[in-house]
């Protein structure tokens, strides 16, 4: 049964199906309903993209370094948030991977808190968002240690501590890096779509203080997810830059 448009993505599939048609056939995607070739989670995770591309340089424009405003002074607590729990994960040199936690987790928080906003949704209740933010980590991680390490000794990481270990460790260490990707998709996914169906369950049954609770426990839950998403990144990168005493 196809899912019902949101405003917003009935606009983009009756202006623009073109550039969504476009891509899917680029890359081999079976287009189900050329009508409707905009799915609700696509729309929702360009609007995320679009007011991160809106809020940052609005932040830069305001910058300042005699008059910090609340603006200012709310990133630069982030930002410090950020870089002490990137140190704490291991990584002894935080600055390089700071930009990709921080947009991480600045778009798995937005993307969560979109769904209280009537007639949207979160997009990472779609289990292909939050496949992509983990294939991206996962990809971040690797090239991470690669570059750190070169590929050789990165390989080496595989190996275990011990030559001996080798036949063992290679298997059990190849398969725990592929199920990362899974386990950050799976984590996210659920959380986030339970979370939007129990708020929605409730809004059903009663308008009135009942529904603010579990929002306001909604709310909670979505910065502890694009928190735990950050921070696994973190340890994921903190591990593959480690240099083994």
């Amino acid at each position: 049964m196809p899912e019902h448009d949101l405003w917003l993505t009935a606009i983009f599939n009756h202006f623009i199906p073109g550039i969504a048609l476009w891509i899917q056939n680029m890359v081999g995607i079976k287009v189900e309903d050329p009508a409707h070739p905009w799915a609700n989670w696509a729309v929702m995770e360009l609007l995320v993209f679009a007011f991160m591309l809106v809020l940052f340089p609005i932040l830069r424009a305001r910058l300042s370094v005699e008059n910090p405003g609340v603006f200012q002074q709310t990133f630069e607590v982030f930002h410090q948030f950020l870089y002490s729990q990137t140190e704490e994960a291991g990584i002894h040199h935080p600055s390089p991977y700071i930009p990709f936690f921080g947009t991480l987790f600045i778009f798995v928080l937005f993307a969560g808190l979109l769904g209280l906003i009537p007639t949207f949704e979160a997009p990472t209740m779609r289990p292909m968002v939050p496949c992509g933010c983990a294939i991206a980590t996962f990809l971040f991680y690797n090239l991470a240690g690669v570059r750190e390490h070169g590929l050789g000794k990165y390989l080496l990481h595989f190996a275990g501590p011990m030559p001996w270990l080798a036949p063992l460790m290679i298997p059990i260490e190849f398969i725990s890096h592929l199920a990362r990707p899974l386990s950050l998709t799976i984590r996210l996914f659920a959380n986030m779509y339970a979370g939007e169906q129990v708020t929605m369950a409730f809004l059903g049954l009663t308008y009135f203080i009942l529904p603010a609770v579990f929002m306001g426990l909604h709310v909670f839950v979505v910065f502890l997810q694009a928190y735990i998403f950050a921070l696994l990144a973190m340890i994921y990168v903190g591990g593959a830059v480690a240099h083994p005493d």
